[in-house]
């Protein structure tokens, strides 16, 4: 006997299925298991010829009744099922959607030729990312033709309906698979699917209903945008020919590097200066923030190094508009500029703690110092 799975636990039906039962079975597991949806997966691919073979058995009425009767070996035995070797002429992906929806892969018949979409990059500052902004901008692109309104004919003439397709800007053609006969629809070649025809072009866009043109745009750029963040601007790219829909601008932004904070999501973080005297007594200081400063309060005994957070002085969400924090972290300034007098009164202090102290290796000075 064949060790070859039941065709019918292929499809995950009874035997008792009905042929538009097992039609819909195959045409579900099919575009699931086709090589063009799993790429360089042997699984698939080996998955979906089993399918093919199963359909092409149990899809035909003759073949169907000699398996249930006698199984793979009936079928064997009878020069049946022996080289399935997937869809013949159906080709790739979109062909396999031609077989299963009536049309192509994109719904039946290619819609009306759009304009191209626009990309505009702009640079940004964080500031500006904290707060958003307006802001007008100046692109070159294909505009509606102004002398004829962007329909590609002469003043004072008329668009034609297509006579190929009579306006319908799709043609349709008959197909025979191994699941019966399918109609599909293909862009009409002649009036490449808009439905019309140009018989007296206009002369300034020659019947292609655009022309180049410099325009001024307004976007807004909402708070807590990031680089590389698209803004989609509906409509102001490329008109399309002769009267088509417009295709979008898509503003790409950049944030350039900030002199005082880096950014991390939402975060910011900066770096302040303490001195010596600052770290060791503890002191009230002044730090930056994106919109102004804030007053800290510096600890006494704070190493280099230390991070504080100020709450909500970070950067909005572009979504939500909770903004997050700030860290700061403290950097000591060693003193490189003494006096005689200063030298001596800072030797007397060192002296004054013991030379243990600056050289202890489980405690660090300032643990020393203040007997932490």
């Amino acid at each position: 006997m064949s060790s070859k799975q039941d065709y019918y636990e292929l499809l995950g039906l009874p035997k008792s299925a009905t042929a538009d039962e097992i039609k819909k079975a195959y045409r579900r597991l099919a575009r699931q298991h086709h090589p063009d949806v799993n790429p360089d997966d042997e699984a698939a691919e080996e998955r979906f010829k089993e399918l093919n073979e199963a359909y092409e058995v149990l899809g035909d009425q003759n073949k169907r009744q000699v398996y249930d009767m006698y199984g793979h070996d009936g079928l064997n035995g009878r020069g049946g099922a022996q080289d399935f070797g997937g869809f013949g002429d159906l080709g790739g992906f979109g062909d396999i959607f031609d077989v299963f929806f009536g049309g192509n892969a994109r719904g039946g018949r290619r819609a009306e030729e759009t304009g191209n979409d626009l990309r505009f990059d702009m640079e940004l500052t964080l500031e500006d990312v904290a707060s958003g902004l307006e802001k007008e901008i100046s692109i070159s692109r294909l505009g509606r033709c102004k002398p004829c309104n962007g329909s590609g004919a002469k003043p004072g003439t008329s668009v034609d309906t297509c006579g190929q397709c009579r306006g319908t800007g799709q043609v349709r053609r008959s197909q025979q698979t191994i699941i019966g006969s399918f109609s599909t629809v293909t862009v009409c070649p002649a009036c490449g699917g808009r439905g019309r025809a140009v018989k007296d072009p206009c002369n300034e866009c020659r019947g292609q209903g655009r022309a180049r043109e410099t325009v001024t745009v307004n976007i807004r750029i909402p708070a807590g945008v990031e680089t590389g963040t698209s803004i989609r601007m509906r409509g102001e790219g490329d008109a399309g020919p002769q009267g088509a829909q417009s295709g979008d601008l898509y503003v790409v932004i950049h944030v350039k590097k900030h002199a005082r904070f880096e950014r991390r999501n939402n975060d910011l973080i900066c770096e302040i200066p303490l001195s010596f005297v600052q770290a060791t007594l503890g002191a009230e200081v002044e730090v930056p923030t994106i919109s102004g400063t804030e007053k800290l309060e510096i600890p006494e005994g704070t190493q280099t190094g230390a991070t504080f957070k100020l709450r909500s002085k970070g950067l909005p969400d572009i979504n939500s508009g909770a903004k997050g924090d700030e860290y700061v972290v403290v950097r000591m300034i060693t003193p490189t500029k003494l006096n005689d007098e200063q030298r001596r009164r800072l030797k007397e202090f060192g002296e004054s703690l013991g030379e243990d102290a600056f050289h202890h290796h489980d405690k660090s000075f300032f643990e020393k110092l203040f007997g932490k």
